[in-house]
Order: structure tokens, then C-alpha cells, then sequence
């Protein structure tokens, strides 16, 4: 159940603010991903392979099925859900990972598995196979390297805290977001670190980072999408999103970036880290980075819908299924397809959006998922005027005081007191005010956007 939020004015039942007087804050470590439950959902990105499209999905399994008859080749059970590990496919060789800390290496011709590795956490990521080895991260804060025959460990590096960070290499080096704020440029050769460059918060990304002309790029928790150069490890540029921080993956097309964020906002950015146009959406995106075909953009969304738009921002069409779609979109022959939440696996046309068939995983219920923002809270600030007396006259003392929504008997059925306090690097001070629920009308610091599906060019 939501609250009614409105732009101008915040409104709670009998009495109202200006919007100035609200502030977003992170409350406590990320760990949304970590609470998430059994069912038929798809968030792991597709691969197609000779006419097979390869996933994996909330119900423990891993799909195979031909997209031409539409039917199932085989399917794989792993120990445990499957979320962000996106399958990679090597000699065909496919390596996933799941939350039972497993990474399967499978055969795809035959469905079977070939060996497996037990880490000390949740895999969450897509795996890395670079020169004979495959490279992962776990909960447990380490990155994996794996003989790509057998699964033996040949070593490991270690982090600060949790990773979701699927391994990109460039240049003989491996480059890894930790959620101790840092990205960790580490040797391929000996296992040594090279150089880390510290953010304000988390940094999670469910695919390759974007490395483009020696610049690596990515988005953390604390509310920045980062340019830094991977020889040196210092910052080019950085730029602001919203309030409720980043986790999807950039990509660049024709020198412009384009970027998803979690406050429900499609950036396009030039190269130097400015602002070309945005695009509202209805929820968060959190996707694996989106689709560029033919002068087109697609991603999909919290909100259930995969959009369609042209490189000016402004919209084509949208597809609406029954739950939110956090895989990326990918094309094969003029269809794109993708996962969603509601527990099937898409084909849609990539002109019009119609669409052109759907799987089903092995159950319809949705796995249970936490709201995008409960590491976020709302806090109001309130002013009261305290009347004192001096002799005869009489003045006004303007006291200003913070105060929670809980002094308004305002709950959550997911709020919960967190034992986490951190303290960003960065100034986190200024005002802006977000919905706190998913499917709210969102907020954005510099101007105002007032429906889903607007486009706002950016004066140069």
C-alpha cells in the first residue's frame, strides 16, 4: 500500500508540507537480493547459441529451449535460486551460478553437469572464462578462480565486504565492485591488487563492467554513475542520479552513454559525463545494461514494462507483462527476448512490440521480493516557532527539527531498525524526496517530471 505523494505538496492524511521539507537517506546496507524467495521468476539474462536461448530462473532450474519450436531442450536443477548469474558458454560449456554457492559447469548439449565448485557464499553474478579459468564472486566477499576443466581453485582474492560483481577483464586485469564501496583493479597474472578507487557506497553490477577507450564505467550505491581511468584508477568524471543509487550496467552507442537508474530515470549522457536528455519511467531500473539495435534503445523495468525508445529520448512503444523485468533485453534475428518476473521468458517483435511467444518456467508463483527502496527512509524535516518573551516585546524563534514518519504512525510492513549506520564520502546532504514504495511518482533533483513515459531534453 502506497502513500499519496504528490509534487508540489506531500500529503498524509491531516496534515500536508512543501516538498523541501522532505529527505531521502540510506538507512543500511543494501541487501534486497539477499531476501528474496523461491518461485518462477526470471531475472537471470538470456543467451542465445545456435538457436537454443539459455537462463536461469528463481525456481532452482536452468532452462534450455529452442526458440524456433518454442519447447524446452533439457533443464537443469541447481541447489538454489537463481538471480542475477547470467549463464556464460564457453566450448560448450555453460557456467552459472546460484544462491546455493555453486557454480555448475554443464554441458549443453546433454543438460548434464559436467563438475561443480562450492564457494563460502551466494554466487550472484555472471561468470568470467578468460584463459582457461572462470572467474566469479560470492557473498562470502572473495573472488573465485576455477580451472575451467575440472573446477579446481587455483586462487582467490579478497574484499572487504559482499560482491555481486560479475569479473571484467581488460588488458590482463580483472576489475570487481565490492560492497565495501571500492573497485578493485586486480592482476590476472599473480593475484595482486593493482590499484582500488573508493566510492561512497555499495557497488553492485550483475554483468561486465563497460570499459570503452581505457575508461571503465559503473554506478554505486551512493547515488553517482563513475568514469575512471583503468591504468591509473583515478576519476575522469562522476555524475549524480537520484536518491535510491545505482546497480544496472551502462552502455555507449555513437559516443552517447546510456544509463538506467534506480530512481526510475533513462539517462543519456555524452562521453564527458553531461546530461543529453532523461526519460521517466514508473519504477526503479536495475536492469544488465540496455539494448541498442537499429537506432533503437530498449530496457526493461521495475514497473513491469520493457520500453522501446529512439535515440532522441522520445518513446516508441512500451510492453507491459505481469511483473518487473530486471533482465536485459537481447536480439537475435529481428526478435528480442527477455525474463520477467511473472515467471515466463519473452519474444517480442523489435518493431512494433507485439508479442510473438512466451515460456513458462516450472511454477507461476512469483518468488517473493522485498520493495526496491526498504535500505531508504523518508525523514521530514518540521519547523516550529517558539514564542519568548523579553520584557514587553515579543519575538519569534525559529527552531528547526528533524522527525521520522514514524512520529506520524506511518508503518511499513518490511520497515525493520538496522544495525547498519554508515557514512558516505560524499556530501549526501542535499534535499530531494522520492517515492519510498514501489510504483510511486518519483522525484528528481532539478526539475520535475509529472507522468511516466515523458521525455525532458536538457537545455545545452
Amino acid at each position: 500500500m502506497g502513500f499519496g505523494f504528490g509534487f508540489e505538496t506531500a500529503e498524509f492524511g491531516d496534515f500536508e508540507m512543501d516538498i523541501e521539507d522532505v529527505q531521502v537517506r540510506k538507512k543500511k546496507k543494501y541487501d534486497r537480493i539477499w531476501k528474496v524467495g523461491f518461485g518462477g521468476s526470471v531475472c537471470s539474462k538470456p543467451v542465445i547459441l545456435n538457436g537454443v536461448i539459455y537462463f536461469g530462473s528463481l525456481d532452482h532450474n536452468v532452462y534450455a529451449v529452442n526458440i524456433k519450436t518454442e519447447k524446452e531442450f533439457w533443464r537443469f536443477k541447481t541447489n538454489g535460486i537463481i538471480l542475477d548469474s547470467s549463464p556464460t558458454i564457453h566450448n560448450d560449456i555453460l557456467f552459472i551460478g546460484c544462491f546455493g554457492g555453486t557454480i555448475h559447469a554443464i554441458n549443453i548439449r546433454t543438460g548434464r553437469e559436467v563438475w561443480h565448485y562450492r564457494a563460502g557464499g551466494e554466487i550472484n553474478c555472471r561468470p568470467l572464462v578468460w584463459n582457461g579459468a572462470v572467474y566469479f564472486t560470492s557473498k562470502d566477499g572473495f573472488l573465485y578462480i576455477v580451472d575451467e576443466t575440472d573446477g579446481k581453485e587455483i586462487w582467490r582474492f579478497r574484499t572487504g565486504d559482499e560482491m555481486v560483481s560479475s569479473p571484467t577483464v581488460h588488458k590482463g586485469k580483472i576489475f570487481i565492485g565490492s560492497y565495501d564501496g571500492n573497485l578493485y583493479c586486480v592482476r590476472g597474472d599473480t593475484c595482486k591488487e593493482a590499484w582500488r578507487f573508493r566510492t561512497g557506497a555499495e557497488i553492485e553490477n550483475d554483468d561486465q563492467f563497460l570499459i570503452h577507450e581505457g575508461i571503465i564505467y559503473f554506478g554505486g550505491f551512493d547515488n553517482f554513475l563513475y568514469a575512471v581511468d583503468t591504468e591509473t584508477g583515478k576519476e575522469v568524471w562522476r555524475f549524480r542520479t537520484g536518491k535510491y543509487g545505482n546497480n544496472s550496467v551502462p552502455v555507449i552507442h555513437n559516443d552517447v552513454l546510456y544509463h538506467g537508474s534506480r530512481d526510475g530515470i533513462f539517462y543519456a549522457l555524452s562521453l564527458e559525463g553531461k546530461e543529453i536528455w532523461r526519460f521517466k519511467t514508473g519504477a526503479e531500473i536495475t536492469d544488465k545494461g540496455p539494448l541498442v539495435y537499429k537506432g533503437r534503445i530498449y530496457f526493461g523495468c521495475g514497473d513491469g514494462n520493457v520500453y522501446c525508445l529512439n535515440s532522441e529520448g522520445e518513446e516508441i512503444w512500451r510492453h507491459r507483462t505481469d511483473g518487473s523485468v530486471y533482465t536485459s533485453v537481447i536480439e537475435h534475428e529481428g526478435v528480442l527476448y527477455f525474463g520477467s518476473w511473472d515467471c515466463h521468458l519473452y519474444a517480442l517483435d523489435a518493431d512494433t512490440g507485439k508479442e510473438i511467444w512466451r515460456f513458462a518456467t516450472s511454477t507461476l508463483t512469483k518468488a517473493p521480493l522485498p520493495p526496491a527502496y526498504e535500505c531508504f527512509e523518508m525523514e521530514i524535516k518540521k519547523e516550529t516557532h517558539i514564542e519568548e518573551a523579553m520584557g514587553d516585546s515579543k519575538y519569534k524563534k525559529k527552531k528547526e527539527e528533524t522527525s521520522s514518519l514514524s512520529d506520524y504512525h506511518i508503518t511499513s510492513e518490511y520497515h525493520t531498525e538496522s544495525e547498519y549506520k554508515q557514512k558516505s564520502d560524499y556530501d549526501v546532504s542535499f534535499v530531494m524526496f522520492e517515492g519510498v514504495l514501489e510504483g510511486e511518482e518519483l522525484w528528481t533533483s532539478d526539475l520535475k517530471i509529472s507522468s511516466p513515459g515523458s521525455r525532458i531534453s536538457m537545455p545545452s
